[in-house]
């Protein structure tokens, strides 16, 4: 699917008239040229105006033993596998590792995922997090917290946890550490474009660089790595360069995210913890999702679903649904939340029977 969109969009802008399309590595000369390196020859480019979308890759963590290892995979390279590992080992206890975790578990592989943070998912309610662990734990999954992968020997992984050294042996190896913007070749400075201490270019709130003719689009620019959002960075973008808007960064709102484990987690809004940590007031609705009836009919009754709601405004601060479909339902309560609507618009709303989404109607009654 993947090399299907990637060749319907190459088509679609190598078919017109007034684009050319060059494949080949840029790095900036000046503010208003790039040197273009090719397979047969180098090409300068210059534009009145210049914009940087060059994506983010991942990062490889200092680990001995990793470099050349057939063993040992990225996000990306993990796909390209034809044969199931009898053992996977996931250096990365993020959303990116838990979801490859699930995959796999679900495909019959071993897996042990290594999470350097003692907190698991520290960014998550509580109750979230020990409940999706428990999930991933029922699959066989073994995660180890607090602990820090050493070295690599040939198709062993060595960690350290409190002090005490430990090995995976026979295993292949997932590096989830995250992904880095794709800029180092750029020759940035040259062009009077500014990095930010996290390593991302640094944009104002229409993504324009601290070069006046220059912007960044998608993951250079941007700490929240989603192809929507990037789709949304193009949409600030063209108004600013138009001129034919006013939408901007600052006025970008309740952003959701998914993490595609099974069942799926997903979330939009601050959580209790954050609420908490605010001096937020809120009115907490929750229910188990074994209490949906689709739930049941998807044999997948694991779970929580919670909602935060201002209790003077009944207005909705924020949802987080650990189910079968969150991924779907988490877009409803998005929307609600950007027209600022009353929760009780979405406890009170028809929706078709048997769904995900009617689990709303219970979720804020309750």
């Amino acid at each position: 699917m993947t090399a299907m969109l990637r060749k319907k969009n190459f088509d679609k802008l190598d078919s017109l008239e007034n684009i050319d399309i060059i494949n080949g590595e840029a790095a900036f000369i000046d503010q208003h040229t790039v040197c273009v390196s090719t397979d047969d020859n180098e090409e300068r480019l210059e534009g009145e105006k210049i914009f940087i979308n060059t994506g983010a890759y991942p990062f490889i963590p200092p680990i001995d033993g990793i470099e050349g290892n057939s063993n040992v995979f990225t996000s990306e390279s993990l796909m390209d596998l034809e044969d199931l590992p009898r053992r996977l080992t996931i250096v990365g206890g993020g959303y990116m590792g838990l979801e490859f975790a699930s995959m796999y578990a679900s495909f019959g592989s071993e897996v042990t995922v290594i999470d350097s943070s003692e907190e698991f998912l520290k960014r998550e309610d509580t109750d979230i997090a020990e409940t999706i662990r428990e999930i991933l734990e029922n699959k066989g999954i073994k995660i180890i917290s607090g602990a820090r992968a050493k070295n690599v020997e040939a198709d062993t992984l060595y960690y350290e946890k409190e002090d005490d050294r430990f090995s995976i042996e026979q295993t292949k190896i997932l590096l989830a550490t995250g992904r880095r913007p794709n800029i180092e070749t750029l020759n940035l400075e040259k062009a009077n474009v500014e990095v930010t201490d996290r390593g991302l270019i640094k944009v104002d709130k229409q993504y324009k660089t601290t070069a006046d003719n220059i912007w960044a689009m998608g993951d250079v620019a941007s700490s929240l790595q989603f192809t929507y959002i990037s789709l949304d960075v193009y949409r600030i973008v063209r108004f600013a360069v138009l001129e034919k808007g006013e939408y901007n960064l600052e006025k970008r709102k309740n952003v959701p995210y998914s993490v595609f484990t099974t069942p799926s987690f997903s979330r939009v809004g601050i959580n209790e913890k954050e609420a908490k940590e605010q001096g937020i007031e809120y009115q907490l609705f929750k229910i188990q999702a074994a209490a949906i009836p689709k739930a049941r009919v998807l044999d997948s009754p694991e779970g929580i679903l919670k909602a935060l709601v201002d209790p003077s405004t009944g207005k909705i601060l924020g949802a987080m649904l650990l189910c079968e479909e969150s991924y779907e339902m988490i877009n409803t309560v998005k929307l609600a939340m950007d027209l600022e609507a009353e929760y009780t618009v979405l406890r009170d709303n028809i929706y078709t029977h048997p769904t995900m989404t009617e689990a709303l109607n219970d979720l804020f009654k309750n």
